[in-house]
Order: C-alpha cells, then structure tokens, then sequence
C-alpha cells in the first residue's frame, strides 16, 4: 500500500490492503487505527477468543493472519484502552456483515461471482444524449414475499430474487435505470441506508456479495443500468462502528458541535487525508467491484457549506475532497455516472473539475421539483396567479446538466405521494397528475421516479410495507398505469425528448406568456426530429386552442385526456392534424396534455 497517498487523501484502493483478504493461508486482516496500543481479533475462527494483532507498515496499522479463518465466517476487532476496558468494533473495511442487530463483520471471497456483462460495460455512458429515465427503489418494500396488506410487511426478497421480479417489470414499464436506494450495511430499517455502519458491506437483509454481483449483471445483460445511492456525508453513531474507532474520533470531527449532524450522526472530517481516501476508496468500490454504473451522492449542499448553510460559509476542504474525488472516479470509470443530490445554487457543480467545477455529471434540480409540485397543489381556479412556476425553470436550465426528481423524499413524512399532492378530490387527481407527467417529460432534463408514483401510490412511502400493488385491480388506478408505461416508451422511442436536454437548440417554448387560461406550449428538437408539448392545467376547457408551430401537420402520439387512460374522449393517437400557416387548433380538455410529432 502506498502510504503517502493514504495520508494525504489520494487513496482509491486502500480497501485492496485494509480489511479481511485472502492469503497464502487463509485470511489476512489488517486495520488502521493511529490512537490505540493494543488490538485483538475475535471470530468463529478461534472461538471467540482474543488474539493479537501486530504493527505492519507504521506503527498506526496492524495486522494478524489466521490460516484457518474461512469465507462467510464472522469477526471482530477489540479497541483497548488504557484503563483496561475494550470496545468491539466492526471492520470499517469489512466487504460483509451480519444480518441486524448482530453487527459482526464477515468474510467475504469478492471472487466468487464472475461478471458477463461485457458488452454493457463496453458501452455505457453518462447518458448525456443519451435517454436517462431512474427508478429510484427501496430493496426491502418495492415487493416482498407472503405480504399481507393487512398485517403490512411481508419477508424480504434476496438480490437474485429481486432481480426475477424487477427485471421484467423495468423493461415492461420503460424505464432503463435503476436507482437503489443506499445499501451499505446500516443498523436501522428506519434510516433507509443513510446512516452506515458498513460502507463496504452490502446490508445482509437481502443477502451476500455475490447475490448482489448476479443482480447488477442481470440488470446490465438486460439493458438495465444500475446506480447506488453513496453517503459521504456522515456516518451512525453506534458504538461498533466508527465512532471514536480507536479510542478518540478518527472519522468525524473531533468538537461535538460539528461532530453531530441535524439527523443525529456524525459527520465526516473531510479535511483528513485518512478519511479522504476511506470514501474515495469505497466511491471506488462500488463501481469497480459490483459494477455500479453511477452515484448518486446524498445530501451534498452539507459538504458545499458548513453544515449546509450558506450563512455558514463555504467548507472549502470538503469542496477539494469532492473535486478530487470525482475527478479521480472519472478517470477511473469514465462511463460511470456522479450525481449531486443539491438543493442549492453553488455553480458549476455538474461542470468538470478542469473547467472550475465539482466535477458531478448531474445535479438533482429541487427548485424545479418544488415550483413544480407547488403549482399543481394550487386550486386550478388560481393557477393563473403561480403561472411562472412553470417557467422560471427555463430561465437557468441551461446552468446546470440536471436530473428532475422526484424521489422518495417527496413520498413520505406527512407530504403525501406524488398523486396525492393534485389539488381536488381522489378523481380529480389522476387527469392533473397525467398533464403533470406529461410535462415532466417534455421538460428538459433526465428523470427519476420513485416506486409506486406509477400505480397512482396513494399511501405515504413506509419501509416496512411493500407497494400497494393492490390498486391495479382498480381501472382507475390501472388505466393511470397504462398511462404511465406508454408515455415511458414513447420517451425512450423519441431522441427529441433527451438528446438535446444539455445542449443548444434542444427547447423552444410556443406558448408561456399567457397568465390565463394556463396553458403552456414547447418543442423538443433533437438531430432527426421535433415533438410539441401542449397543456391545459386549468379546471375548464379550452376549446380551439391556437397553437403556433413551424410545421405542416402534427400526429397524435400519446393524449393525456383519452379514455383509455380513464380521460374524458376517444383516444386520438394517430390522428394527424393539419395546420394552415403554422397554426394549428387544438380542443384541450380540464388538466390535458399532448404530445405532437411534427412532421
């Protein structure tokens, strides 16, 4: 191992030398910890009984090997202390864990599965001008096995057994991502994954390493990419993970007023090179050893500013931490995807770090989702007053390469599903929330969804119920679905929905001056072809509708409002209308959207 690179954070294969390996006989374990004068190791390999380790490289490393030590065996390191006193801690390096609450770490052979996604591997991307729709998913309550609505959990599916389910239902659907939710090792079902305990350890809730190799390589044989929600931020403060690893703060900051995040854990010191090649190199990780095809960094505006408050000012050594990081990650993996999850309005977080910025490709674009969510929870009868809710996006669009979120913090905690946020009564919903995904399309920028946003989910997101698959048994709920699958494909058919979403000459609106009677226009160009958007978010209709278009006639090719989507007129998709000068009349029924392809 390189040690000055270790110290001074330009590390992204310390996991390589730290942790449990295998060795000419048996397994090797070596951990770094500077603060301590003596380790033991314990595990089902001796019983359970201490045996020492010994300082390798520098003083501040230690190692043992243990010739009968056995992959899928458990392990752990005591921290003594001065007083006598020891504490048990998992290995921070460890590639396995045992299911909760027991938290020992375990010996896994990261060569037990062999990948066959070559040809995936050889043509990924950042998707730039690409298409980019995400299905952000929770593992442990997308579907379980013997759910009982009733009872309201079920028992969780393996990685492998996940995948039989999810595969078809992705391709059926038409998305071509999948987000996971995060899967490092946490003690919490009800932290999501956001507070770790095992940043190289797939959680054991849904099985081993290896499950989780096959389901990412079934993914990609399929056609499906496959990101991991990463948490650089901060960590769990349970006692057997890193907290005070070897006696006093080694990972978070050492005063408590900043040691401590708003959600109870503690935050990673970013300003040390030791902690600096610990993420990079499980970054690394990630994407070298299970072929992860991006990630999605969680709660970045807290590394952007002390604490995420601008009033704070900047943190300029996490700054450099993310820089450096990512530039180094692309290198590496250039196809790979890094998306900013960032609420606020630093610039150039998703230029290069050549051209002074933080080297993300994505940054999730929140101002858009809430101006967004905010309009259609607004009575139709004052729309006209939030008219430029829906363009002030197109005013800084161009600023960043964004992704248009809607996950699953807006699916949970008393803000109600995407479906419930449509201002009116259960019926009322549905015809507003197809305009809104409508738009959503057309608008530029990538996509993602949460689970369950594609049933009409009505229930708020609980991680401990799969999703109410139960409502496509109802033709509304069913019909909606329809909807959704169809408007999918039809954006993975149309290079003008994506390939210019980043790019000059990609949008033109055709209509947003208007205060009343909200209805909006655009067009989506790419290298081959134009489609046109066309809305009524109003609670009444409008009847001949000019719209003003460089064309000679428009087909049909999705209508919101058709009544095989449970709308209110036959389904027009097909129907080619012709123009005269450039204009074209358009009926819109309440809450309508239309997707035209010029011709």
């Amino acid at each position: 191992m390189d040690i000055y690179k270790f110290y001074t954070g330009d590390m992204f294969d310390a996991h390589k030398y730290l942790g449990a390996h295998r060795a000419r006989e048996g397994y090797t374990f070596r951990v770094y910890a500077p603060h301590t004068e003596r380790i033991t190791l314990i595990g089902d390999f001796n019983n359970w009984q201490d045996w020492e380790l010994h300082r390798s490289y520098s003083e501040h490393f230690w190692e043992v090997n243990v010739p009968q030590a056995k992959a899928g065996q458990r392990y752990l390191y005591r921290i003594w202390h001065e007083d006598g006193n020891y504490t048990e801690h998992c290995d921070p390096y460890g590639f396995g864990m045992d299911v909760r609450p027991a938290f020992c770490s375990v010996i896994r052979d990261l060569s037990e599965y062999q990948f066959q996604d070559e040809a995936w591997m050889a043509q990924r991307s950042d998707c730039k001008d690409r298409p980019l729709h995400i299905y952000e998913l929770h593992c442990g309550s997308w579907m379980q096995k013997k759910a009982d609505p009733e009872a309201g959990s079920g028992e969780w599916f393996t990685y492998t057994e996940l995948a039989d389910k999810l595969i078809p239902y992705i391709k059926e659907m038409g998305y071509n991502y999948i987000e996971l939710m995060p899967i490092a090792e946490h003690p919490a079902d009800e932290s999501w994954g956001y507070q770790n305990t095992g940043f190289f350890a797939p959680t054991s809730r849904y099985g081993t390493a290896a499950q989780l190799k096959e389901m990412i390589d079934l993914c990609h044989r399929n056609n499906i990419g496959v990101l991991l929600d990463f948490v650089p931020v901060h960590f769990a403060k349970d006692s057997y993970g890193l907290a005070n690893f070897d006696g006093v703060p080694l990972y978070e900051y050492p005063s408590e007023d900043i040691a401590v995040s708003e959600w109870g854990s503690l935050n990673f010191i970013h300003s040390k090179g030791e902690v600096q090649s610990f993420l990079r190199s499980c970054a690394a990780y990630w994407l070298e050893e299970y072929h992860f095809d991006g990630l999605r960094m969680d709660a970045i505006s807290r590394m952007i500013y002390w604490r995420g408050r601008p009033e704070c000012g900047v943190n300029n050594s996490a700054l450099n931490f993310i820089r450096n990081m990512n530039a180094g990650l692309k290198k590496r993996f250039p196809g790979v995807m890094l998306c900013a999850e960032d609420s606020t309005d630093y610039p150039k977080v998703s230029a290069p770090v050549w051209a002074g910025g933080l080297g993300f490709d994505y940054k999730w674009d929140m101002g858009y989702m809430n101006d967004t969510l905010h309009y259609f929870q607004t009575d139709p009868l004052f729309r006209y007053n939030d008219y430029h809710k829906l363009t002030f996006s197109m005013l800084y669009y161009h600023s960043e390469c964004y992704i248009l979120p809607f996950s699953h913090d807006e699916n949970v905690h008393g803000k109600a599903t995407i479906l419930q946020k449509m201002h009116g009564q259960y019926e009322e919903k549905f015809p507003q929330a197809r305009a809104f995904y409508l738009y959503n399309a057309v608008h530029p920028g990538k996509m993602l969804d949460f689970m369950g946003s594609e049933l009409g989910q009505l229930r708020e997101w609980d991680e401990q119920r799969e999703q109410d698959w139960f409502l496509l048994r109802y033709p509304i709920h069913d019909a909606f679905c329809r909807f959704i699958r169809e408007l999918n494909h039809l954006y993975l058919k149309h290079s003008a929905l994506y390939e210019r979403d980043y790019a000059e000459g990609g949008f033109q609106w055709r209509d947003s001056d208007q205060n009343y009677p909200c209805c909006y226009a655009m067009q989506r160009y790419s290298s081959t072809e134009s489609v046109v958007g066309v809305f009524n978010f109003a609670g009444a209709p409008q009847v001949h509708y000019v719209l003003h278009c460089d064309a000679k006639r428009l087909t049909v090719l999705l209508d919101s409002s058709a009544d095989i989507y449970n709308g209110t007129r036959p389904d027009t998709a097909g129907t080619v209308i012709e123009g005269e000068d450039g204009c074209f009349v358009l009926d819109l029924p309440p809450f309508c959207g239309m997707l035209l392809q010029v011709e």
